[in-house]
């Protein structure tokens, strides 16, 4: 007895589609000789990208906060009211 569910594995499937049609033996594609591939990276991707690799990162500054964070003294109402204002900027 064989029992199909919804969680059914399937062979190996090939990886050509079958709604792509087939070429016949008379077309052929144009010639791709002299054509170069061109990739425009955006600034807002170079940035992605130079904070995955961790460039533009002042380590001093990080280990400060780091050290603030952990003392308890990072937090102070100053910063509080700074942060506050430039919310309300953004917002209105």
């Amino acid at each position: 007895m064989q029992i199909h569910g919804t969680n059914r594995i399937h062979s190996p499937q090939g990886i050509n589609a079958p709604h792509i049609p087939l070429r016949t033996a008379g077309a052929q594609s144009a010639p791709t000789a002299g054509k170069v591939d061109r990739v425009d990276i955006s600034p807002a991707a170079q940035a992605a990208v130079e904070a995955a690799e961790g460039k533009g990162i002042r380590q001093d500054l990080v280990n400060l906060s780091r050290g603030q964070i952990a003392a308890g003294t990072y937090d102070t109402p100053e910063k509080m009211d700074i942060a506050l204002e430039r919310l309300l900027d953004q917002m209105g």
